[in-house]
């Protein structure tokens, strides 16, 4: 049977969503001062089976066309852990997944020159300067649908800490970039229980209890605005630890809040639902 994880055609369907968003993206304005800050962006990032799931790809598109395209943006994702804090170069793609079709090692991402970003973020942070990591999938596969053009410059920031604290330090001092038409995003996923995944949950995509209870929790206390209780997740959140069994998923989101102007201000979630039994709930920050 043909599904999201067993397409007839791999990545068949976005090659369909590619036929009805070129159009719209090459209408898309650019960011201008006059529009102010752009908000920052937490997405659950979907890895190669988004490229099958027409439905999240249009939803992660018509989400971009909301604001004004970026001069060029910044994203901290799961997959790259790594101290000091490190920004990638111009490098090619990363392809740190296993066991999908051929297709999915072939796709490109070409973004233009982003030595521009990389000065500024360096203004901001001491950062490393990576000589040839580029993008890893928690970045390439969501901007793929976002910005299918690929004409916005991208660098993708590591994670050099899962502490909180340190990491709402980091969107803080990032926090300027905004008002600079640079789109800051942290992009993991809301539930992501890989090792609890079951027969039901691929087949049929049933939701365990332990995934709806966290992302309920999760999506009251960002309604609220209250870090302390999202910070305090491995203890205060019900679905624990089969929600997250390792951090690397639910922490880009503390770079998002602290990116924000007020990261206790609430969030407007952007895309909800459940994708084989994990929430994939993504917002962005309120001014």
């Amino acid at each position: 049977m043909s599904s999201v994880l067993n397409p007839a055609v791999p990545a068949g369907a976005y090659d369909q969503f590619l036929l009805e968003a070129l159009p719209r993206a090459r209408a898309q304005r650019a960011w201008e001062p006059a529009d102010g800050p752009l908000p920052a962006l937490y997405l659950s990032h979907g890895a190669p089976p988004l490229f099958d799931d027409g439905p999240w790809l249009r939803q992660l598109f018509d989400w971009a066309l909301t604001m004004p395209k970026p001069r060029s943006i910044l994203i901290v994702s799961a997959h790259w852990e790594s101290a000091p804090l490190s920004l990638s170069a111009d490098g090619p793609l990363v392809y740190d997944f296993g066991g999908f079709h051929p297709r999915y090692y072939s796709m490109r991402y070409d973004t233009p020159d982003a030595s521009t970003l990389a000065r500024q973020v360096s203004s901001l942070l001491p950062v490393h300067q990576h000589a040839s990591r580029g993008l890893d999938h928690g970045a390439w596969v969501p901007l793929m649908a976002m910005y299918p053009l690929a004409d916005v410059p991208v660098r993708q920031l590591s994670m050099p800490t899962q502490d909180p604290s340190r990491l709402l330090e980091i969107g803080a001092r990032l926090r300027e970039l905004r008002a600079e038409g640079v789109l800051v995003i942290g992009s993991g996923f809301m539930v992501h229980g890989l090792p609890f995944v079951t027969r039901d949950m691929v087949l049929n995509g049933a939701v365990p209890a332990w995934s709806s209870e966290f992302d309920a929790w999760a999506a009251e206390a960002l309604g609220r605005g209250d870090v302390d209780e999202l910070a305090a997740y491995q203890n205060r959140a019900p679905g624990m630890p089969f929600a997250h069994p390792t951090p690397d998923h639910f922490t880009p989101l503390f770079v998002t809040l602290g990116a924000a102007d007020r990261p206790d201000a609430g969030v407007r979630t952007t895309i909800d639902g459940y994708m084989i039994g994990f929430s994939r709930r993504s917002f962005q920050t309120l001014p």
